[in-house]
């Protein structure tokens, strides 16, 4: 029951919050939660959590790079929460992105045949999913649902509205659906960089973590090229969306050694931005 309160408290917090973002505005907004998350996010996160992570990611860091990194990434947070009540700004836009290996992607169009996306919890991620779609590419992504129940429903139906139609909730019953979504010509995005409490003990940054082998297991059994997508946020709010090479599933042993090349991806994409990367979740628990 009490668990039940808080999220309804959260719930007409957020909503609130929301409200405020669309009457100030987008580029006030941005700056005010911003702001706000700086201030009020080391008390809701644990400090210990993100420390934990950054000794793991570097070993080298003074104290002043790492309280650095840490407030713009609670910055980034900030603004990547109200950008979700502009999301159907941001579709409608196209001068707020710029893209880098657009012909990787103007493969996928070309060839006609399903690919798997796949990149972590950078910037403002869901522009991702919204820029592949906008290419009249058929996709689905896969993703985790909010654990508050009253809040979870609205993000999802901004996301279904503004950025992928077809959304798929983590779990065997959401593999199911990925497996029905790929034999109907779609493509599957997700992200990788969450610990998975059924997934394989893989080294992230020399460390064992618990990491899906979902985008190998599908590769393999459907022949599908796994895609690499990577995002930053740039001058004046501004986007940068980089696409890789495919990779090709039939040039590794199994899912393990797969899984561990895109673990390696994934790596060189937090070292190159490490400040809009999401360090407050516990990815080696």
């Amino acid at each position: 029951m009490i668990k039940k309160i808080n999220y309804l408290i959260q719930t007409i917090i957020i909503y609130v919050f929301f409200l405020a973002g669309r009457l100030l505005g987008l580029k006030l907004s941005r700056k005010l939660f911003s702001f706000l998350f700086l201030m009020i996010g080391p008390y809701i996160k644990s400090n210990r959590t993100i420390n934990n992570n950054l000794n793991k990611f570097s070993t080298t860091m003074s104290s002043s790079e790492k309280n650095s990194l840490i407030k713009e990434m609670w910055k980034n947070y900030g603004m990547t929460f109200i950008e979700y009540i502009y999301l159907d700004y941001f579709r409608k836009r196209k001068n707020h992105i710029s893209i880098e290996g657009e012909h990787y992607l103007n493969d996928v169009v070309k060839k006609k045949k399903p690919v798997i996306f796949i990149s972590g919890h950078f910037a403002n991620f869901e522009l991702m999913s919204m820029e592949i779609t906008k290419k009249n590419i058929n996709l689905a992504t896969i993703y985790r649902p909010l654990n508050n129940f009253f809040l979870n429903p609205f993000m999802v139906y901004l996301r279904k509205k503004y950025v992928c139609k077809n959304q798929i909730q983590k779990g065997v019953v959401g593999v199911r659906e990925a497996i029905q979504f790929i034999k109907k010509n779609h493509s599957i995005a997700l992200m990788i960089d969450q610990r998975v409490s059924e997934g394989e003990k893989i080294n992230f940054f020399n460390f064992p973590a618990l990491t899906t082998t979902l985008p190998a297991q599908l590769a393999f059994k459907f022949d599908l090229s796994i895609v690499p997508v990577f995002i930053k946020r740039v001058k004046d709010n501004n986007f940068n969306i980089e696409f890789h090479k495919e990779i090709n599933p039939n040039e590794f042993n199994n899912k393990i050694d797969l899984t561990n090349k895109l673990n390696f991806i994934l790596e060189k994409m937090i070292e190159k931005n490490p400040g809009q990367w999401i360090w407050t979740h516990n990815r080696w628990k």
